[in-house]
């Protein structure tokens, strides 16, 4: 990031580096402050409070002199009583003749502030022993202190007595970054990338709540024939990589500035990678989030770069785009081709480690596509914690693989350390818990989502031995909620047809299917996935693996919270027998 300070599409980036504030002058006459004060007076006053605009403007004649006026006011309040200020220029009497009106307009431009998303960064030329990411902690606290205190300060010599309850809001950066130059082994083909910065360290003041143009995504990624990223150059002061590991993949993720709350949502997502992960390596993946490159229509699909063995994921800059799950289920179906290639078998479903109060222990994976009833299944367990469970360990919440060892075993691997789940599918008790941990996004509309931590990266690279391998079924009601298959053929027609009632987290409507229920890989690599799906549901079969179904009954009226309740409460009598 080149300037201290931008503003666009209600994204604020200050950049500590260039500019730090650190007393109430420096920040009251810093360019940020002053483009927030034009933005406010000209976008909020002038469209929404036409009378306060009207009756300050008219009185300085242009919108510019009202800007100067209204921060040179702010300035001297921090200093001086009303008199003092009146006595310095009479023009500024205008803002004292109706106080209540003045301290109102000072809080619709504070609230105009804590509305934009607001982000600081650090970059480093060098890497670290870890001093500076103390230091940019310490440094974001200040700056949100520094911004409450100028605000505090006003509001008292205006009103003629000091505050006598303070609230502390994040009044600063709800989020901030840490960039480091790092050289990696960069083919000649994507040169332009290597001027961008890597994120280091990622600070954020949860609950963390931002609005986004989408709340749900659409179709599937195909494969592309030419390589999108051949010859193109990314503008450092418009782009961040992350670098992540998406299961046992090293990814760099590029995502333009404008989409920052989703470059945020990673860091609850994936792991993030140190230096030494990626320093003078070549990626397995890599994804450029938000490309403008001239189309208006939403271009979204992958290539695989053979010659340099990357497979690369495109979204280009538009609204349609503006979803995480367009990050998400990117960066899913970039590793699970990838693990296609190798051999290995991609899940979409959700896999918990439990034992129970008798001491019994079982690995449980329940597959199924987008509302089926994967995370539900997973907050019915959490449920019936006190009552059947005494330890349960979340594997993978939404994908994961299967792979075959060296001694013939077969075991199951997370992708993600995280979940993006839909806020209404938690518990509520739940969903308080993890207020200071979430990333929430379109909180009052349908399918809002919160991306939260649930595992450690060490947890899901383990490696699990399978008990249960159960496909979840939302849309048929029964009577027996766990069905186990002993003929392998019919298991793997139930697996391979994906049939769910779509829940409003796509597009979909109605009884859909997708193969193997899962849209972000093998859909697309179809041929490949049908030999692996043979190979290892015969392999599970002989090794005793449970194979079978799990009737949620999510879709079914009526049934969203019992429906898998009482499908957790058979499967745990099941495995007690």
């Amino acid at each position: 990031m080149l300037h201290e300070f931008t503003l666009s599409r209600d994204k604020a980036m200050i950049n500590f580096t260039l500019k730090y504030c650190d007393t109430k002058q420096k920040l009251l006459n810093s360019f940020g402050f002053r483009r927030v004060v034009e933005s406010f007076i000209k976008q909020e006053l002038k469209k929404d409070e036409g009378v306060v605009y009207d009756y300050y403007i008219s009185h300085f004649g242009t919108e510019d002199e009202g800007v100067d006026s209204f921060i040179e006011v702010l300035k001297l309040l921090t200093v001086f009583n009303i008199d003092e200020v009146v006595a310095v220029d009479n023009k500024y009497s205008i803002f004292f003749e109706d106080k209540d009106l003045f301290i109102e307009v000072i809080e619709l431009l504070f609230a105009y502030w804590k509305r934009l998303e607001r982000y600081t960064i650090v970059r480093n030329t060098r890497v670290g022993d870890g001093l500076q990411n103390v230091r940019f902690i310490q440094a974001n606290d200040m700056f949100n202190e520094l911004i409450l205190s100028t605000g505090r300060r006003i509001q008292a010599t205006v009103n003629g007595y000091e505050t006598r309850i303070y609230r502390q809001s994040t009044a600063g950066a709800n989020a901030g970054l840490t960039l480091n130059d790092v050289p990696w082994n960069c083919p000649i083909e994507y040169k332009g990338l290597t001027t961008i910065p890597f994120i280091s360290t990622v600070v954020f003041q949860p609950p963390y709540i931002a609005y986004t143009k989408r709340n749900t995504r659409d179709g599937i990624f195909q494969e592309h024939q030419q390589n999108p990223l051949e010859n193109i150059v990314l503008n450092e002061d418009d782009w961040f990589v992350f670098p992540a590991k998406v299961g046992s993949m090293l990814t760099f993720v590029y995502f333009h500035k404008d989409f920052m709350v989703h470059g945020i949502g990673l860091a609850n997502l994936f792991e993030l990678a140190t230096e030494t992960e990626y320093m003078g390596k070549k990626p397995d993946m890599i994804y450029v989030f938000g490309y403008p490159d001239g189309h208006e229509e939403k271009r979204t699909f992958y290539y695989k770069d053979k010659k340099n063995d990357i497979l690369i994921g495109y979204a280009n800059y538009c609204d349609d785009i503006d979803y995480f799950g367009y990050m998400k289920k990117m960066l899913l179906t970039l590793h699970n081709v990838k693990q296609i290639e190798n051999k290995r078998l991609p899940i979409h479903g959700a896999m918990v480690n439990i034992v129970l109060r008798n001491g019994t222990e079982s690995n449980i994976i329940i597959m199924g596509d987008s509302g089926a009833g994967k995370s539900e299944s997973l907050e019915a367990f959490r449920t019936l914690n006190k009552s059947y469970i005494r330890h349960m360990r979340v594997i993978f919440d939404d994908m994961g693989y299967l792979q075959k060892e060296k001694d013939g075993t077969i075991k199951a691997y997370g992708t993600e350390i995280g979940a993006f789940v839909r806020v209404d599918d938690l518990d509520p008790a739940y969903a308080f818990e993890q207020l200071d941990k979430g990333v929430y996004t379109n909180m009052d509309r349908v399918n809002a989502r919160v991306t939260i931590p649930i595992s450690t990266y060490e947890i899901i690279s383990r490696g699990y031995s399978i008990d249960y391998f159960l496909y979840a079924n939302n849309y048929n009601e029964a009577d027996q909620k766990i069905l186990i298959y002993d003929d392998l053929n019919k298991a793997i027609k139930v697996f391979e047809d994906g049939a769910r009632k779509a829940k409003g987290t796509t597009t979909e409507k109605g009884l859909v299917k997708s193969y193997f229920a899962n849209p972000f890989g093998p859909v697309q690599e179809r041929e490949e996935t049908e030999k692996l799906v043979r190979s290892y549901f015969k392999d599970m079969k002989e090794a005793g693996v449970k194979i079978g179904e799990m009737h949620t009954s999510l879709a079914i009226e009526g049934r969203t919270k019992d429906g898998p309740l009482e499908a957790a409460e058979e499967l745990f009598k099941l495995i007690n027998e």
